[in-house]
């Protein structure tokens, strides 16, 4: 009920600016959301232009939900018409309490149109144009090689949950993408890690802190160490492996 009332609350204070469209993706729209682990990965398509008139509304939105309860696990990137073709155009998001611009991956539009959750106006179909499937494997390809494999090498990162869960689960559903031509819910790429080689203790540790109620308390400093250890030293060789293989 927190989730359903806190997207009733960001609905009613959106129709001012005449949405076409408001989808929902990721954990909500894919059947693995979380309530209070799970972020809210929303799109609003806006008649537009979204000049800095509109970034101020849009901002102070967000600021009228904040004491909300899971109001800071809501993210939404906002579109418009004439500027929903091109995967690679960076767009007014709003994320981690403030505003910022990024685009609406191959990854996101997939997932829009594959499992979308209409909230509000017309369905992805008739707006978003379809994701080519070569457009779809470069992206994911280059999220492992550009982003992921050098982040591998920092090993300050992966003494945080958020990066050895992401960073696991991410090279799982894009395992899965590259050979099945499909997406896969982050439970179902948790399920896929102990085959592809993942450490069994750390995808145990990412089990019971996703889906253990309640929550297991925060692992001690050994344990944060080595778990990013076994993380980095799988995923290197792991992601350096599937792009190779990739082509």
């Amino acid at each position: 009920m927190t989730t359903a009332s806190l997207l009733d609350g960001f609905l009613d204070a959106l129709l001012p600016l005449r949405p076409r469209a408001v989808w929902a993706h990721g954990s909500l729209a894919g059947g693995d959301y979380q309530e209070g682990r799970s972020d809210l990965d929303l799109i609003a398509v806006l008649p537009g232009p979204l000049g800095p008139r509109q970034a101020w509304r849009i901002a102070a939105l967000h600021a009228g939900l904040r004491r909300r309860p899971l109001a800071a696990k809501l993210h939404c990137s906002y579109l418009t018409p004439a500027a929903l073709d091109d995967p690679d155009r960076p767009h007014l998001t709003w994320a981690h309490g403030g505003l910022l611009r990024r685009p609406v991956t191959p990854v996101t539009r997939r997932e829009l149109h594959d499992f979308g959750r209409v909230l509000y106006g017309e369905p992805p179909a008739v707006l978003l144009p379809p994701v080519v499937e070569g457009r779809l494997r470069d992206f994911v390809v280059r999220d492992q090689r550009d982003f992921w494999r050098p982040a591998v090498d920092k090993a300050r990162l992966w003494r945080q949950d958020v990066w050895v869960d992401l960073g696991l689960l991410t090279f799982a559903r894009a395992t899965v993408t590259l050979r099945d031509g499909r997406l896969v819910s982050k439970r179902e790429a948790l399920a896929e890690l102990p085959g592809l080689g993942a450490p069994a203790e750390v995808v145990a540790d990412i089990a019971r802190r996703r889906y253990e109620d309640p929550a297991p308390a925060p692992a001690g400093q050994d344990w944060l160490t080595r778990r990013a250890d076994a993380a980095r030293a799988f995923l290197g060789p792991a992601i350096d492996a599937l792009v190779a293989g990739a082509g």
